[in-house]
C-alpha cells in the first residue's frame, strides 16, 4: 500500500494508538493527528512519538485526513459522526474499531450517509484490558485478525485501503456479515467479560471478600483479567448488542444452573462428562490456534 498522508485517530487509546505505532513502524503513514478529551493522554501521544499532534475537535481532526478512524465508546460514536459533517474530504475514507457493527452503521447512516461509499465499517478482534495510549504497542496486531463488515454503498477503492491498511499491521483481515459478526462476537467476547465482570462482582459483594481476594491463585487472576477492561466501553457494548448477549447470558445461566444441581447431588459421572467435553472444545481450540 502507498503510505497514508494523513490519519486522524478520533479516541487515541489502546486500539487508536496500536494502529497508529503500527502504521509508523510499517512506514506507512506521513502524519499522525490524535482527537480526544483528555490533554494528558494526547500530550502523552505525543510525548512517546505515537501522533504529530493534536486537536480536541474532531471537525479539525479530520478536514484534511486522508484516513480516519473511530475508537471511541459505541456510545460516543453517534456524535463523532455528526461532527463529520462539512469537513470530510471527497477522498478520505473512514474506518472504526466498534465492537458491535449494527448500531455503529445505523448511527453512522443516520448522521453523515453522504459519506457512505467512504465508511468501512471494522472490528480489530485486539486489546488488552489496559487503557489508554500509554498502553498501546505497535505489534498488538501481528496476527491478530480483523473483521470489516463493509455496506452496501461502501466503496471497493474504500475497502481495499482499509484492508491493506490492516494487513500493514501484520493483521488477516476477514470480510462478515453485520449481523453474523454481532452473534459470533457475543459469545467470544461479550458473554466472557459478562462472566468475568459478574463474578468479580458477586465475590465483592460476600462478607469474606477480602480474604478471598487476598488468597486467589493464579486462576483467578486469568480468567478475570478482563474485569480490569473499561466499564463504560463495557457498558456500551452490552446495550449495543443486547439482544444477542442477553440470550447468551440467560443460556449460560441455565448451564450454570445445571451444573450447580449436579454438585448438589453429586452427580460425578455426569460432571465427568461435562468436563471432559469442555476440555476437547478448547483444546480443539488451542490446537487451532497453534497451526495458524
Amino acid at each position: 500500500m502507498k503510505p497514508i498522508k494523513r490519519l486522524a485517530v478520533i479516541g487515541l487509546g489502546l486500539i487508536g494508538g496500536s494502529l497508529a505505532r503500527a502504521l509508523r513502524d510499517a512506514g506507512k503513514v506521513e502524519y499522525i493527528v490524535g482527537c480526544g478529551r483528555s490533554v494528558a493522554n494526547l500530550e502523552k501521544g505525543v510525548e512517546l512519538g505515537v501522533i504529530d499532534s493534536f486537536t480536541h475537535d474532531v471537525a479539525e481532526a479530520v478536514s484534511d485526513a486522508d484516513v480516519v478512524f473511530v475508537s471511541v465508546p459505541l456510545g460516543a460514536m453517534s456524535s463523532v459522526f455528526e461532527a463529520f459533517k462539512g469537513h470530510i474530504k471527497p477522498d478520505c475514507v473512514i474506518t472504526d474499531g466498534g465492537s458491535a457493527k449494527a448500531t455503529v452503521i445505523e448511527d453512522f447512516m443516520q448522521a453523515c450517509p453522504e459519506y457512505a461509499a467512504q465508511f468501512v465499517p471494522g472490528h480489530p478482534i485486539a486489546g488488552t484490558e489496559n487503557n489508554g495510549v500509554e498502553a498501546s504497542f505497535a505489534t498488538l496486531y501481528n496476527n491478530r485478525r480483523i473483521i470489516i463488515t463493509p455496506i452496501d454503498q461502501t466503496s471497493a477503492d474504500a475497502q481495499k485501503i482499509i484492508t491493506e491498511m490492516w494487513q500493514a499491521c501484520g493483521a488477516e483481515v476477514i470480510e462478515m456479515g453485520v449481523e453474523h459478526h454481532d452473534e459470533v462476537l457475543a459469545a467470544t467476547s461479550h458473554l466472557p467479560h459478562m462472566l468475568a465482570f459478574g463474578l468479580v462482582d458477586m465475590l465483592a459483594n460476600l462478607d469474606e471478600h477480602d480474604d478471598i481476594f487476598k488468597y486467589a491463585a493464579g486462576g483467578f487472576r486469568d480468567f478475570t483479567r478482563i474485569a480490569s477492561s473499561n466499564p463504560v466501553m463495557w457498558r456500551d457494548i452490552c446495550v449495543a448488542n443486547r439482544r444477542a448477549v442477553s440470550e447468551l447470558v440467560f443460556s449460560f445461566a441455565e448451564e450454570l444452573q445445571s451444573i450447580g444441581e449436579l454438585i448438589e447431588q453429586g452427580e460425578g459421572e455426569s460432571l465427568l462428562e461435562i468436563f471432559e467435553n469442555a476440555k476437547s472444545a478448547r483444546d480443539a481450540y488451542v490446537d487451532g490456534l497453534d497451526d495458524k
